[in-house]
Order: C-alpha cells, then sequence, then structure tokens
C-alpha cells in the first residue's frame, strides 16, 4: 500500500456511521482474510468433488460447524501430542488457520477443552507429594551427603523433584511452545489470548483464568525487552506500518493524513517496539512532543503550529501510549518503553531536562458521579428519615464538597436552590446532555474549585488493594514517575469531558528517582506528588510529603 492508498484508507474509515475501529484492526482484517481464503479452499474442493451431480447430500450449516470444530479440534490434539517433526509445522498451521474458521461460540467451546482437558495431572502431582513426603529428611541441613546411603537419599529425592517439576506443567504449555516456534504463531497466541480475555470478562471460569494465567506469563518471558527492537516511526515507513498506527492509536484518535504526517514531523517523535516474529507492526507505540515547557493542554501539543524548535526544546512530553494488541493486556511492555525511549532521547538531545506527560484520567467522572449519586440519595434518606439528625454523624454519610463550594452551586439559579444539597446540584449540571456546562463560564467558575480538588483526591487517597485506583496513574507510578499537576480543561473533546470533566495530570519522570519513586510504590503504595498539588487538597490527609 502507498501513501496514496493509506490515504483513501483513512478517508474510508473516518466516515460517520462506519463499523468501529476494533472491526476495522488489523488484528480484525487477518482474521477476515484467513476466514475468507479458508471458505474459498472449501469451496473450491466442494465444487471439484461433487461433479454437478444429484446424489450428493448437502450437509446442513449445523452440520458443517460441527465437522469443522472437530476437524480443528483434531488437529489441535495433534499439535500437542505429535512427535513428529516434519510435519508439526503443518499441524501447526491447519490448527492455526481452522481457528480462526470458527464462529465465536466454537472459539469458546475450544478454549475451555484445552483449558480443561489438557491441563495438569493432579492425580500423578498428589501421588508424587505424597512419595516425597514420605522420604526421610537427610541429617543435618540437607546439604551434600558424606555417605554412600545419604548420596542415595539424594538421589531420589533430586528425581521426585524433577518429576514433580514436569508434571505440574499443563499438556498445554506444549502447544504454547510449539506455537510460539511457528511462524506466526506468536501473533497467533497473543489473539488467542484476546479470546480469553473476552470470555472471561463475562464468565470467570476458574480453568480458563488458569490457562489465561499460564499463556500471559509465557508471552511475558517470550517479550522481554531483549527480544523487542526499538523503532522510531517516521513518514518513510510503509503505509501498512502507518495504517496500524491509525488504527490502534488510543488515547488521541489521529483525524486525517496532514494530522498523521504532523505526529511524525519536526518536533515531534514516535517509537515502537517490534518484535522480530511479528514484522511492520509495532506491539505498543508511544508518541512524544518536544517542547519548551510542559504542556497544560492536549490542544497545545496536537495543534502546535508551528512546533517548538527541536534545539531550543527542553522537554520530551509523552502525550499517547497505545498497545496494538489486545491479547498482550497485563504485560507491562510500556514501562520497558519508556525507559528505553528516554534513554535515546536524553543521548540524542542532551538539553532535554524535563521527561513528563499530559496524561488523561480516565476513571475520575466514573468515581465522582458514583459518589455524587450515592451520597446524595443517602442525605435524601436520611433527611426524610431523620430531619432534625446531624448527618456528620452517619458513618456512611460524606458530604465531599466544601461549605462555600456548596453555597456557590445551590446560588446558580432558582432551579438549582430548590434541590437538596450542592452534590444534587453537581450531579444534575455534570450529568447535562452535550456536556452543556463547559460552554458556560458561570458554570466552570463555580465547578473548577471542587472538580480540581476531588480530582486531587482521587489520583492521590483512592485506592484499590492498596494502588492508585486509576489504570493510567497506577501505570506511572509504578513505573517510577510523580503526580506534578492537574490542568484544567485540558481536553475539551467529548472523551476527555466523558472521562475526567476535561481534566488531564502530567506526571514527571526524574531520571534520578525514577527506580526509588517506582519501590516505594510497589512496597507501600506511596505516590509521590508535587506540593502544589498536595494543596489542592488543603486540609485532607494524604500519604507522605511534598516533592520539590
Amino acid at each position: 500500500m502507498n501513501k496514496k492508498g493509506l490515504a483513501i484508507l483513512m478517508r474510508t474509515r473516518m466516515r460517520p456511521g462506519e463499523p468501529s475501529k476494533l472491526a476495522l484492526s488489523p488484528l480484525a482484517d487477518q482474521a477476515n482474510e484467513m476466514r475468507a481464503e479458508n471458505k474459498g479452499n472449501q469451496s473450491a474442493g466442494s465444487s471439484m468433488g461433487d461433479g454437478g451431480g444429484e446424489g450428493n447430500r448437502v450437509l446442513s450449516p449445523s452440520s458443517n460447524n460441527m465437522r469443522a470444530f472437530e476437524q480443528v479440534r483434531e488437529s489441535m490434539h495433534s499439535a500437542i501430542s505429535m512427535n513428529k517433526t516434519e510435519v508439526l509445522d503443518t499441524v501447526l498451521s491447519d490448527f492455526s488457520e481452522g481457528y480462526f474458521s470458527l464462529s465465536p461460540e466454537n472459539r469458546r467451546k475450544l478454549l475451555l477443552i484445552l483449558a480443561k482437558e489438557y491441563d495438569l495431572n493432579r492425580v500423578q502431582v498428589r501421588q508424587l507429594i505424597n512419595q516425597y513426603l514420605s522420604l526421610e529428611l537427610p541429617k543435618g541441613d540437607g546439604a551434600q551427603g558424606d555417605t554412600v546411603e545419604e548420596e542415595g537419599l539424594l538421589s531420589t529425592f533430586y528425581r521426585i523433584e524433577r518429576n514433580l517439576r514436569h508434571s505440574l506443567q499443563p499438556l498445554y504449555e506444549v502447544l504454547f511452545e510449539r506455537l510460539n516456534t511457528h511462524p506466526g504463531g506468536l501473533k497467533f497466541l497473543s489473539i488467542l489470548r484476546a479470546d480469553i480475555l473476552c470470555i472471561l470478562a463475562e464468565d470467570n471460569i476458574a480453568s480458563l483464568r488458569a490457562l489465561d494465567s499460564y499463556l500471559k506469563e509465557k508471552l511475558s518471558t517470550w517479550l522481554s525487552p531483549a527480544t523487542l527492537e526499538l523503532h522510531q516511526i517516521t513518514w518513510d515507513d510503509s503505509a501498512s506500518l502507518l495504517e496500524k498506527i491509525v488504527a490502534y492509536e488510543a488515547v488521541h484518535p489521529i483525524s486525517n493524513l496532514i494530522d498523521l504526517k504532523r505526529r511524525l514531523g519536526v518536533g515531534r517523535r514516535c517509537f515502537g517496539y517490534i518484535h522480530p516474529a511479528i514484522p511492520g507492526e509495532p506491539l505498543i507505540f508511544i508518541e512524544v512532543a518536544l517542547l519548551k515547557n510542559v504542556a497544560q493542554t492536549i490542544q497545545e501539543v496536537l495543534w502546535d503550529n508551528p512546533p517548538t524548535p527541536e534545539h531550543e526544546a527542553t522537554c520530551a512530553l509523552f502525550y499517547s501510549i497505545s498497545s496494538t494488541q489486545p491479547g498482550l493486556a497485563g504485560i507491562n511492555l510500556g514501562k520497558f518503553l519508556i525507559k528505553r525511549v528516554v534513554t535515546l532521547l536524553k543521548k540524542d538531545m542532551p538539553q532535554i531536562s524535563t521527561f513528563a506527560t499530559l496524561s488523561p484520567i480516565p476513571g475520575f467522572m466514573q468515581w465522582l458521579l458514583s459518589k455524587l449519586a450515592s451520597q446524595s440519595k443517602l442525605a435524601e434518606l436520611e433527611a426524610s428519615s431523620h430531619p432534625s439528625a446531624d448527618r456528620s454523624t452517619s458513618s456512611f454519610w460524606e458530604n465531599i464538597l466544601k461549605q462555600e463550594e456548596e453555597s456557590a452551586l445551590l446560588s446558580l439559579s432558582e432551579e438549582f436552590a430548590a434541590m437538596n444539597n450542592g452534590m444534587e446540584v453537581m450531579l444534575h449540571i455534570l450529568t447535562s446532555k452535550n456536556h452543556d456546562w463547559k460552554n458556560s463560564p458561570e458554570l466552570l467558575a463555580v465547578l473548577k474549585p471542587p472538580l480540581m480538588r476531588l480530582c486531587a483526591r482521587y489520583l492521590l487517597q483512592e485506592k484499590k488493594r492498596g494502588k492508585a485506583l486509576d489504570s493510567v496513574a497506577n501505570f506511572h507510578l509504578q513505573n517510577g514517575a510523580m503526580v506534578q499537576r492537574i490542568n484544567w480543561m485540558a481536553d475539551r473533546s467529548e472523551k476527555g469531558l466523558q472521562q475526567s470533566g476535561g481534566i488531564m495530570v502530567n506526571y514527571v519522570y526524574r531520571l534520578g528517582n525514577i527506580e526509588e519513586y517506582a519501590q516505594s510504590y510497589f512496597s507501600t503504595g506511596h505516590i509521590h506528588a508535587s506540593p502544589d498539588l498536595l494543596h489542592q487538597l488543603e486540609n485532607v490527609d494524604v500519604q507522605g510529603n511534598g516533592d520539590e
């Protein structure tokens, strides 16, 4: 595909009313191509075999589906059990191509069979454990024995331990290992895991969860940084690679060819990790803007025209990081990508002294609206049940607004003054159609103080299992960043308003503190933040002190 073809393709995909980006992704295209090829081969075989005779029996669609499923199941079994290496590649190809021809229902059925029937042999594991426990430990600390008898006993230990290690490996490990060395097998495994994750999102099946955990562990090993090539993506790359950048940009969609060219031009960088087994397709990519200062809005990054001269830039701003493989979810390739890019930029551009992000806060509005709705309802119930009671004594009641914030909200109009409390007013405004509040200077002035304060609380205090509740915050914090600043009306797009009320956050990577910050976050959940951000919380107690 040339650049002209890419432009036509982009215009086609940007038309309103078209299918979703996921349906048009290269991953889906590959599956569709394999499926079409499979159908074509079946059709050709049928026309050659039946000769147009009237006596041939026509199978129903359900019979054909069942027959196709059994063939794929048989090829999967052969791929696991076969020892003839000379035909193994053919069997693996048959299995992977056959898998793409299956309906979603049959894929689910096949994956459940793989998870349950090709799991480890627990009877054998139990027997080996019992044998191990029946042995008498050598004298002393169990180190190398001095006598022939002790040497013999240790040999028995080693043998059972070796057999136990082997028995704890499920049979489907053979399939994964063989696919990994098969041409196209690594990409197929990532697609396979994407299907597993889709099933688990709807139904938490223990055997399938174990299968996913095992495959994730294998993929993490096979995709270690040592096996990945850092590639700078430029306008001179192939159109097929650039098309993937357009298709998989997950943070700030690329609107047209001019937008794409700007993101790859002067004052901009784009880097991706590429694996030799999946050539021409980055597994993950990051977009960087070279600026004089840390940007506060995404508009100044995407529409910086003319861009900052590169020799004047002192800040490398990471404004988008996207994965192209849904099946690699939970495998933190981004951590290694950011560190590699920081090292490369520092080497090529020594004047760059600040490495920061301008990041979305995808969970903020969901958390806030849920909080406002539940607390407003609780306030209403308690007021009707105990009109004279002091709600502040309730263990469930929490007015997340300050008194001056509540007064400002209730005094906006007569309509709002009739509502029960400021939280109800705020919920009403934030859920208005088309986010009308963003166009009202009066509403913006009243909403800014509570939204900025509550956003700081969300980022620094709201936790899940001791780590930041927000997924993007957790990603950067575990990579060693600190929370520097939150920015009002930084993303006025529909997505930005929906996710975070237009607020975005700057995380900063301080080269001398990355490992220290990552370790303290990992071990204690401590979040390093700037004094200015801590001041947003004012009298709210937060963990740790501000970092200058």
